[in-house]
Parts: structure tokens; C-alpha cells; sequence
């Protein structure tokens, strides 16, 4: 049975699909929704209603939880999209002082398109389709900022050329993929229910900071835990040349870190959102 189980697990793993990663995404929105004032999440779903002027009807976009996986899923369209594709990403070396500006050429890096999708869906006088395709944007960005490799790196595509095993899972898995699936997915049903309503304690301690003082926590993340653990050693010793093994044991010491940033990123967005739709 455990050798049955192991085969389905890995046949799902090596599938390029978004399903775990969809998951991460859409439980972050579920989190903001619920934690969102009613006049912000009520000037948030007016902006649905003009999905249809976006012309992407292979992509939802009629909630706050199709925002948050609609950039993964319009991007597969690389004629229209794939200018995009840098924008969920920043690749900040963790084996120098940390330097957002230097993984960010032209604006086109998660941080900035943070910062750019904000202020265009502030702006009133924009029309409602620009508005919700700044709202996607950012609804998703901020989730991508928080999960640790999507901001730092070693030279390997934020962990992406990393070949990894998740505990006895191998698959066709990259070092990124462990912490943007089956990590994320074992944080958030492994401990009390994630989606609810917050209080306004834990919001105070969880919600304040800038874009950059979030992009340092997840680069810290990345640097202190992501690759400490897969190279069992120093996060910027000689670069791996085997599988990065996060093993049995390792794995319920990360979950409550990815279960921090999945909290950071939701109750975050929700002050966001209300700063940004009064």
C-alpha cells in the first residue's frame, strides 16, 4: 500500500500543473476576504463585473480567489502575457548584503509590480477593467512575495535548478516547487483552520511593513531556512551537485515558517487592499 501511495504521489508531483501551488494562492485570498472591511471587499467585487472587458475568458476572474491564479494562468498565453512572466519573481543573491534594487532591471520584478499594481488600482480615474487587472496582479504578487524563493536565490532560479525530495517523495521536483507546493499545502491543513477572522491583535502583529521589509523577511526565510536545510550545511557553501533531500524530520520544523508567511501574506494584502480602495 505505502509503495501504491508513494507512485501516486509522485506521479502528481512531476505534473506541471498549478494545483498546489493554486491551492497556496486561493487560501491566501480565502484569508484576505475574510479580513477585509465591508466597504473595501464591497468596491473589490464591484470591480468582478468588468472581467469581461479583460478578454481572457480561458481564465476566471470572478472573485477575489480567481485573482489570485489568474496571472499564472493568463501568462500561459506568452503572446499576450508573457511579458509578465519576471514579475512573480526576484532573484536576490542570499550570499550578499541584501539588495532589492540590483534583481529588479527596468521594474520588472515582484517588488515593484507590487508597488505599480497599488497605485493603479488607487486610481479612481482609471477604468474598472485596468483597475481589476491591477487587483489580479497584486491579489497574486503578494502571495508570490512571500513564499521564501521567490525573492532569494543562488544563482539557481530561486531554487529552481535544485533537484529535491520531499521527505520519501522524489518526482520531478525542483528545491521552488517543494516550498510552493507540498510545503505550502502542509501548512495550511496541518493546525487550526487558516480562514477566519483575525483579531485585531493578530492583525497588529502581522499586517504592518513595507513591500521591501517583506521582500528581506522572505529573503531572510530563503537564506536562514530553505537552503540551510536542503544543503544540510552553509546556505552558501559550494553549490549542490546532488538531490537536496528535506527529509521527515526536517519537514515539521518548516511547516509552522511557511504557515507564518502564508498568515504574513493574507492579513498584509487585506490592509492593502482597504489602503488602496477607499
Amino acid at each position: 500500500m505505502l509503495k501504491y501511495l508513494t507512485a501516486v504521489l509522485c506521479i502528481l508531483l512531476s505534473t506541471p500543473a498549478l494545483a498546489w501551488g493554486s491551492f497556496a494562492h486561493r487560501t491566501i485570498a480565502e484569508i484576505t476576504e475574510a479580513n477585509m472591511d465591508p466597504l473595501a471587499k464591497a468596491r473589490m467585487n464591484a470591480l468582478f463585473q468588468s472581467s469581461p472587458l479583460l478578454g481572457t475568458p480561458q481564465c476566471d476572474l470572478k472573485n477575489i480567489q480567481d485573482a489570485s491564479v489568474w496571472p499564472d494562468c493568463v501568462r500561459r498565453d506568452r503572446l499576450r502575457w508573457g511579458y509578465t512572466g519576471p514579475w512573480h519573481y526576484q532573484n536576490v543573491d542570499i550570499c550578499k548584503p541584501f539588495d532589492l534594487k540590483s534583481a529588479c532591471a527596468n521594474g520588472n520584478c515582484v517588488s515593484a509590480q507590487i508597488d505599480r499594481n497599488a497605485a493603479l488600482l488607487k486610481d479612481k480615474s482609471l477604468p474598472a477593467h485596468v483597475r481589476l487587472e491591477a487587483l489580479a496582479f497584486l491579489v497574486h504578487f503578494v502571495g508570490d512575495m512571500h513564499m521564501p524563493l521567490h525573492i532569494g536565490d543562488r544563482s539557481d532560479r530561486g531554487g529552481n535548478n535544485v533537484r529535491a525530495a520531499y521527505g520519501i517523495i522524489e518526482g520531478r521536483m525542483n528545491l521552488h516547487w517543494l516550498w510552493d507546493g507540498p510545503l505550502a499545502e502542509r501548512a495550511i491543513t496541518d493546525g487550526p483552520r487558516m480562514v477566519r477572522r483575525y483579531s485585531a491583535e493578530e492583525k497588529a502583529a502581522l499586517a504592518s511593513g513595507t513591500t521591501e521589509s517583506w521582500a528581506m523577511e522572505a529573503w531572510q526565510i530563503s537564506r536562514d531556512h530553505s537552503y540551510k536545510t536542503a544543503e544540510d550545511s552553509d546556505s552558501c557553501g559550494p553549490p549542490l551537485t546532488r538531490r537536496a533531500i528535506v527529509d521527515n524530520d526536517e519537514i515539521p520544523a518548516l511547516v509552522p515558517i511557511a504557515r507564518l508567511q502564508i498568515k504574513r501574506s493574507a492579513l498584509r494584502l487585506a490592509r492593502l487592499l482597504e489602503e488602496t480602495l477607499r
